[in-house]
């Protein structure tokens, strides 16, 4: 290839990445900008790489920790923070790695053992010797993962259609994500989100979010096994589970029964109108004051 044809290349790709940052950053703003006031953005430096938090609720509040899936941004926990902001000190993360926010300049994270490792680093950075855990998908893993390994660190754990924790995926689910995970695209995104919400209520902007997060550089998530029947049964923080009852990413009934038969005291609660995609932006009125019931329990 001429060296000439080759840098004219070199310099689409890097218009390319330019204007999907450029898009991806207005959509990000877009929907922090519906964020209740007041609310502070910060960064903290952990081993793992630079954490970008937002912040909102009375400084002296019990602090809740907020966990985002995996593919989306710490900024579509807005209505949650709305809803939590008058007793509670709300830390929504960018996960590192992720497509928010945060910057992958650390070690990279490679177990779950490093994602512990990265969540005590942010307690410190808080300045929190613990904090409720509220984590949505993936990041209901990451939540349940830290809680039965750092339980003197969490308070109590809200798991919002955690993925990963009680139960696989649905193979319809599966075939329908693996073009997106071989080959991830803002249509790719597009389509799987569409589908899976249906005709549920979903927020335009927290969509659109989404579906540029699909294209913006990210490592791929540290996963792992799903928790041992003997581990659920150690969990020792109080926990709520709220599932679903739309979604098509798994069964919210099996779940429910795991989750029930596994860990001691567990509260579930599953709510019909509610898809996997469409959270946490678009939880019902009845989940933000459950949640803020169990909290403050």
């Amino acid at each position: 290839m001429p060296r000439a044809h080759e840098t004219e290349l070199t310099e689409l790709t890097e218009l390319t990445e330019l204007t999907g940052l450029t898009e991806f950053t207005a959509a990000y703003d877009a929907v922090l900008a519906r964020w209740p006031r007041p609310t502070t953005a910060s960064e903290l430096h952990t081993p793992h790489g630079t954490t970008h938090v937002l912040r909102h609720g009375p400084e002296e509040a019990p602090p809740v920790l907020l966990l985002p899936g995996g593919g989306s941004t710490a900024a579509s926990w807005g209505a949650v923070a709305a809803a939590l902001g008058a007793t509670h000190r709300v830390h929504a993360v960018d996960l590192v790695g992720g497509p928010g926010r945060s910057r992958s300049d650390g070690r990279p994270i490679r177990t779950a053992a490093d994602l512990v490792t990265w969540l005590d680093a942010v307690l410190d950075g808080l300045g929190l010797t613990s904090a409720a855990f509220l984590g949505h998908s993936y990041g209901g893993w990451i939540a349940l993962r830290y809680a039965l390994t750092a339980p003197d660190r969490t308070d109590r754990l809200v798991l919002l259609d955690p993925t990963g924790c009680f139960a696989g995926f649905k193979p319809a689910y599966l075939l329908r994500a693996l073009p997106l995970l071989l080959r991830p695209s803002a249509a790719r995104a597009a389509s799987l989100l569409a589908w899976e919400t249906g005709g549920a209520d979903h927020d335009p902007a927290v969509r659109r979010l989404d579906v540029l997060a699909a294209e913006r550089p990210t490592r791929r998530p540290v996963t792992g096994p799903r928790p041992t029947p003997a581990e659920l049964a150690a969990l020792r923080p109080p926990a709520l589970l709220l599932l679903a009852g739309g979604s098509r990413v798994h069964d919210p009934d099996r779940v429910a029964a795991r989750a029930r038969a596994t860990v001691p005291g567990i509260v579930t609660e599953t709510h019909p109108a509610a898809t996997h995609h469409t959270l946490p932006a678009e939880l019902p009125p009845a989940a933000l004051s459950g949640i803020a019931g169990f909290l403050a329990r």
